[in-house]
C-alpha cells in the first residue's frame, strides 16, 4: 500500500500535529474572571455582578497558622458576609402565589446535651403521607443558620412540591459562643435522623431522603456512613448531595490539586475562594487529625464504606471549583455497586441551583423537581 488515498481511505501520513485539548476556565486562562468566562447563564452574571461577586473572589487577609481567636474572628466575619448576602438576594418569581406551606419547630436533645431545633415544612391541607426529606443546609459546616432567608426559602419550596420537610439547625463549627468542630455537627445531624426517623408515621413521611448543598452534602454524605458503620442504614432510603465540600483539600499544593480534582484550579475564585475555604477546614477540623478521616471528609471513603448504600444522585456545577470532588464520589459510588445518578449543572456556579433562585429560576425549579421526584421513587 501506497501513501496515496486509497479506496476511499484516507492519507494521514502528512496530518498536522494534534492540537492541545482546550482547557477550561484558569486551566487555559489564569487571568479569567468570571465576568469573562464564556461558560457562565448571563442571568447569573447580572446576579452576581449586583453585589459585585462577577470578579475574583477574595482570599482571607491570614491563613491556617493564625492564632485560633484569629481564625475565629475571620469566619465569624465570612459567616455575616454570607447572611447579609443571602438576606438581600432578590428571590422572587413573577406572579408568584403564596406557597401554602405550614412550619413549625420541634427540639430533640444532642448527644452533649445541646438542643437541635427541627424546622418542619409541609404543604397544608395535604391528606395522607408523603416522601419525606431532611434538608441539611450548607457553609461548609462552619458557618450561616438553617433558618436565613435563603434556607427557608429552599426548604419551603422543597415542600411546597409536595414533601415533608424537616430541616436540622445542627451545630456550626463557628458559632458567637465559641468553637463546636467535628464531630458536633455530624452528631447532630445523626441524632436528628434518628428522631425522625422515630416518627415516620407522625411525621407523615413514606421515603426519608437526606438532602444538602455543599457542607451539607458533606453531612448527608457522612450521615449514611456514619449510619451504615452503626447498622442504623434502615433509616435512610435515599441520598441527594449538590456539590459537595468533601475533600478538604483546599489548601493542598498546586500539583496535587492538578493531579486529584483540577477544578479547584480551574475555577478557582469562581464565587468561591479555595484560600477562604481552608480557613473553613481549619476551623472545622482544627488539629487536622481527621484530614483524611471519611467521616469529616468523605472524599477519603472507600469502596468498602460505601457498599450496600441506599440509592443516591449526586448534582455538581460546571463553574464551581468543588466540582471534581463531587464526580469522584460519584465515581466511588458506582464501583462500589451502590445506585447512583449524576448531575452536571451547565453554567453554574456554587450552589446557584438553590441560592439564586430568581437569577436562573429555570435550573431552581428543575433541582425542586428533580428531588421531588427522587424522594417519591423510593
Amino acid at each position: 500500500m501506497t501513501h496515496d488515498t486509497v479506496a476511499g481511505m484516507t492519507d494521514t501520513s502528512q496530518a498536522p500535529p494534534s492540537q492541545h485539548a482546550r482547557q477550561e476556565g484558569r486551566l487555559g486562562d489564569p487571568t479569567i474572571e468570571l465576568r469573562n468566562d464564556p461558560r457562565l447563564h448571563p442571568r447569573l452574571l447580572a446576579a452576581l455582578a449586583a453585589f459585585g461577586l462577577d470578579g475574583h473572589a477574595a482570599g482571607p487577609s491570614i491563613d491556617r497558622s493564625a492564632p485560633p481567636e484569629a481564625l475565629a474572628e475571620f469566619v465569624g466575619q465570612v459567616h455575616a458576609g454570607f447572611e447579609g448576602l443571602y438576606a438581600a438576594l432578590p428571590n422572587e418569581w413573577p406572579d408568584e402565589a403564596p406557597s401554602g406551606v405550614t412550619h413549625r419547630t420541634e427540639t430533640v436533645q444532642g448527644v452533649d446535651g445541646n438542643e437541635i431545633p427541627l424546622h418542619i415544612y409541609r404543604p397544608a391541607g395535604a391528606d395522607g403521607p408523603l416522601p419525606g426529606t431532611v434538608y441539611i443546609h450548607g457553609g461548609g459546616m462552619t458557618i450561616l443558620d438553617a433558618h436565613n432567608r435563603v434556607h427557608r426559602q429552599w426548604s419551603e419550596d422543597l415542600a411546597a412540591s409536595g414533601m415533608v420537610v424537616v430541616t436540622v439547625g445542627f451545630r456550626n463549627a463557628w458559632t458567637p459562643d465559641g468553637a463546636k468542630p467535628f464531630p458536633a455537627g455530624l452528631n447532630d445531624c445523626s441524632t436528628a435522623l434518628d428522631w425522625i426517623h422515630e416518627h415516620r408515621d407522625e411525621l407523615g413521611m413514606t421515603t426519608l431522603v437526606l438532602q444538602g448543598e455543599s457542607g451539607g452534602a458533606n453531612l448527608v454524605l457522612a450521615t449514611a456512613l456514619k449510619a451504615k458503620r452503626e447498622g442504623r442504614l434502615d433509616r435512610i432510603d435515599g441520598v441527594y448531595a449538590m456539590v459537595p465540600y468533601i475533600s478538604g483539600g483546599y489548601g493542598w499544593y498546586t500539583d496535587r490539586k492538578l493531579r486529584e480534582l483540577p477544578s479547584m484550579v480551574e475555577n478557582e475564585g469562581h464565587y468561591l475562594n479555595c484560600a477562604m475555604m481552608d480557613m473553613l477546614v481549619a476551623v472545622y477540623d482544627p488539629t487536622g487529625e481527621n484530614a483524611e478521616n471519611p467521616l469529616c471528609w468523605p472524599y477519603f471513603a472507600t469502596e468498602a464504606d460505601v457498599e450496600g448504600m441506599p440509592p443516591h444522585v449526586i448534582s455538581v456545577n460546571e463553574l464551581d471549583p468543588l466540582r471534581d470532588e463531587g464526580i469522584a464520589y460519584f465515581r466511588l459510588l458506582q464501583r462500589a455497586g451502590v445506585p447512583v445518578v449524576g448531575r452536571v449543572n451547565l453554567g453554574l456556579t456554587h450552589a446557584a441551583d438553590m441560592s439564586f433562585r430568581q437569577a436562573v429560576m429555570d435550573a431552581y425549579k428543575a433541582t425542586v423537581r428533580d428531588i421531588r421526584g427522587f424522594a417519591g421513587s423510593l
